[in-house]
């Protein structure tokens, strides 16, 4: 088991070690067939390269902010749409709203593509504001799957006990049944930030004004006007790929933390 594990980390350790090495190197290093020497000499002009061709800041801020109002959508809609199909599943209406979200899953993104350019251009939302909402509503039936499965191991006597004590609905879900969803929470918005995050065909669709592109979509001039500059786009996507490593790493320390305080409560 031990060698398998190892094996495995190499898929992923080798290319992480490639994309090191070669954002370090020289455009003349970077294209002479031997991808995993070490760069010499070392070569941190590549990045600052990058932050130029890029525009990083004003890219990395509009993939942020996008990315941020999906996952906050996508936590706050599909958290209340679990919780309220959960709760009434014996009532056909809500069953099929769960089947009927459910048959999203199955449904392929370029057989709406165009209604949703469409649609946003009509409504001013071609821009990152339109593409982060987009974003929330393609992640809804998946996350609201996830959420009703884990809100039926939740004791429905908590919340009978609170409504003993006086609380409605909305008291209930906020201060009783939303802390319980912490770890949930925590990977429901994995999902939604690394689907915003490297999404590239969505914002390229979707906005209007080039200015306005996402990080993932701004690299793409290293697949065309830079193509030989290998050095400059993989030191790009390294810092691309910083915030979501952050982002997994705080949230998957979330979920152990949540699951380990549950495991304690009485």
């Amino acid at each position: 088991m031990t060698i398998l594990l190892i094996l495995a980390s190499l898929t992923v350790l080798a290319p992480l070690y490639v994309t090191l090495s070669m954002a370090f190197k020289t455009s003349a290093q970077s294209v002479d067939g031997n991808a995993f020497s070490l760069p010499a000499p070392f070569n941190p002009q590549s990045f600052v390269d990058a932050w130029q061709l890029t525009r990083f800041p004003v890219s990395f801020s509009l993939s942020l902010a996008s990315a941020a109002l999906a996952v906050v959508l996508t936590l706050f809609l599909s958290s209340l749409a679990a919780y309220a199909i959960a709760r009434n599943w014996d009532r056909k209406l809500f069953r099929w709203s769960l089947f009927y979200l459910l048959a999203a899953l199955f449904l392929p993104f370029p057989v709406v593509a165009l209604p949703q350019i469409q649609l946003t251009a009509m409504l001013g939302l071609d821009s990152p504001v339109g593409v982060g909402i987009l974003h929330a509503m393609f992640q809804l039936s998946f996350s609201v799957l996830l959420y009703s499965a884990y809100l039926r191991s939740i004791p429905i006597e908590l919340e009978e006990s609170a409504r003993i004590d006086g609380a409605n609905t909305w008291q209930i879900f906020w201060r009783i049944v939303l802390p319980l969803l912490g770890p949930m929470n925590a990977t429901v918005g994995i999902f939604a930030f690394l689907a915003s995050w490297n999404d590239f065909m969505l914002p390229s669709l979707i906005t209007a004004d080039p200015s306005l592109q996402t990080l993932p979509v701004v690299q793409n001039i290293f697949q065309s006007q830079f193509g030989t500059n290998y050095n400059v786009a993989f030191a790009s996507y390294l810092m691309a790929m910083a915030p979501t490593i952050v982002v997994y790493l705080f949230a998957q320390r979330w979920v152990i933390s949540g699951v380990t305080q549950g495991a304690i409560k009485s």
